[in-house]
């Protein structure tokens, strides 16, 4: 008996997280008017290939992709190697102000993003960036969660290592690449997937900051399917089950550590 109701409480709890992905994937391949239908449709239909052709015609939808990927994966690489190397500066180097300086970083993870709209605004305005990729991209690459978790990952890192490495004649710079880096794989791994998600799924801000539909992000050209008195819901579903390809297969690929990177430095000896 209890081996059933542990079995029915599992089987309920993976039809709720399942159940909106295969409606999602269900309803990009039904018009509007189909996703709206009594009963609801239940099976894929043939329409999938209407909604993307009309993405593609309203707002540019493959160049849109392009775009999400583009700055996506250049904001992970360049954010990634940013808070790494603000990482190992906080855990690995003492100086005057340091513990000062990590608690004013650490700030950025209760102040709301919101409220460095409008100062950001005028700043991108006055750089003349607005509608442009490193508008998106630079503003948040020491982004205070990447930092922190860096930080508390090479804490962890056995000091005989870098004390090793110095003794063998290595620079700071190859001691951070060479010596410091290969450990911190998995937490490496789980960042690229946090600044990953993280600027894949931005909305306010590149909603703020790109002018144009060339320069739109996927997240932009779904919302761009809503309007005062159509939304073109099959249109929405298959942009979204588009957008969700991408997270899916990064998820997938570096799925063995993300939970090990996540807890790396979260328990010390």
């Amino acid at each position: 008996m209890k081996r059933v109701m542990l079995t029915s409480v599992m089987l309920l709890a993976v039809t709720a997280m399942v159940g909106p992905f295969y409606w999602l994937v269900v309803g990009a391949t039904h018009s509007s008017a189909e996703v709206f239908g009594s009963p609801p449709p239940l099976l894929p239909g043939g329409h999938l290939l209407d909604n993307l052709a009309h993405l593609q015609e309203t707002v540019g939808f493959g160049r849109t992709i392009l775009n999400s990927l583009l700055i996506s994966g250049l904001y992970t690489v360049l954010a990634g190697a940013v808070c790494a190397l603000a990482g190992y500066g906080f855990a690995v180097y003492d100086f005057r102000g340091k513990e000062a300086l990590f608690g004013l970083l650490m700030l950025g993870l209760v102040i709301p993003g919101q409220v460095t709209l409008v100062p950001l605004f005028k700043m991108m305005m006055a750089w003349g960036w607005l509608n442009t990729y490193q508008a998106i991209i630079l503003p948040n690459l020491a982004l205070p969660f990447g930092v922190f978790l860096m930080r508390q990952t090479m804490s962890a890192m056995p000091r005989e290592l870098l004390a090793a490495g110095r003794a063998d004649g290595c620079g700071e710079l190859r001691l951070f690449v060479r010596v410091a880096l290969p450990p911190m794989r998995p937490a490496l791994a789980a960042l690229a997937i946090y600044l990953f998600l993280y600027q894949w799924n931005d909305f306010v801000w590149p909603l703020i900051a790109l002018r144009t539909t060339d320069a739109y992000t996927i997240p932009l050209a779904i919302a761009s399917q809503t309007g005062a008195t159509d939304t073109d819901y099959g249109a929405i579903l298959a942009g979204t089950a588009v957008a969700a390809i991408p997270m899916a297969v990064l998820f997938l690929f570096l799925q063995r550590h993300f939970v090990s990177g996540l807890l790396a430095g979260a328990v010390k000896e």
